[in-house]
């Protein structure tokens, strides 16, 4: 039921995008990107019992700062100020020692669509960005937990530049805000687990090749 509702969010998100900027696919510039960077993840906070320990709390569990690889692909139609974007990117910001509590692997992939505003320069682009997602997590068995999964909804905004070395490859830097609430509902059995909320601060470079 909440992946649907996820999916429903996401192609909703498109449509209003696709109303908002009338595409032209003759006049469209297109573009196709590789970046790489960190996850900056501070900690996963407001940590909430769920099923069988709900009404459970815990302190807040502290993220390890991870690389970031991703990708996307987007388009700005008569190559104007606004377009729109699919942004991939996955790290792996693990959980933690809490005390003497080991901690525990996690695994973070972001699948996001993206409304974007740019200065059209020919050498050089600003950007700015806000979007929505799906936020795809997955923890690792440890000597506490259980492996255990999650796909949820994610807000994404996005501030960056570009800088066109030739006039169809560019070089970006990007800075992107990512939060979302994460449940593990089979974390410590099938009917136990935990939520949180999860804040991401990243910061990638890439490569972009536009036609």
């Amino acid at each position: 039921m909440r992946l649907n509702r996820i999916r429903a969010l996401i192609a909703g998100s498109i449509l209003i995008i696709a109303g908002i900027i009338p595409v032209r696919t003759a006049s469209a510039e297109w573009y196709v990107a590789g970046q790489f960077g960190a996850n900056l993840a501070d900690q996963l906070s407001d940590i909430r019992g769920t099923g069988g320990l709900s009404g459970f709390r815990a302190p807040d569990f502290d993220l390890q700062n991870s690389i970031v690889l991703g990708g996307k692909v987007g388009m700005f139609p008569g190559n104007g100020w606004f377009g729109v974007e699919l942004d991939v990117f996955h790290s792996t910001p693990h959980i933690k020692n809490l005390d003497d509590v080991p901690g525990f692997h996690m695994r973070m992939t972001n699948v996001g669509v993206n409304l974007l505003a740019r200065y059209p320069g020919v050498t050089f682009q600003p950007y700015a960005g806000i979007g929505v997602g799906a936020a795809i997590a997955r923890i690792s068995d440890s000597a506490t937990t259980r492996a255990s999964s999650d796909v949820a909804s994610a807000v994404n905004l996005l501030l960056g530049i570009r800088a066109f070395v030739t006039p169809y490859v560019a070089v970006f830097t990007e800075y992107k805000y990512s939060q979302t609430t994460l449940e593990f509902n089979q974390a410590f059995g099938s009917n136990s687990g935990f939520n949180g909320d999860y804040d991401a601060h990243i910061v990638v470079t890439g490569l972009s090749y536009h036609f």
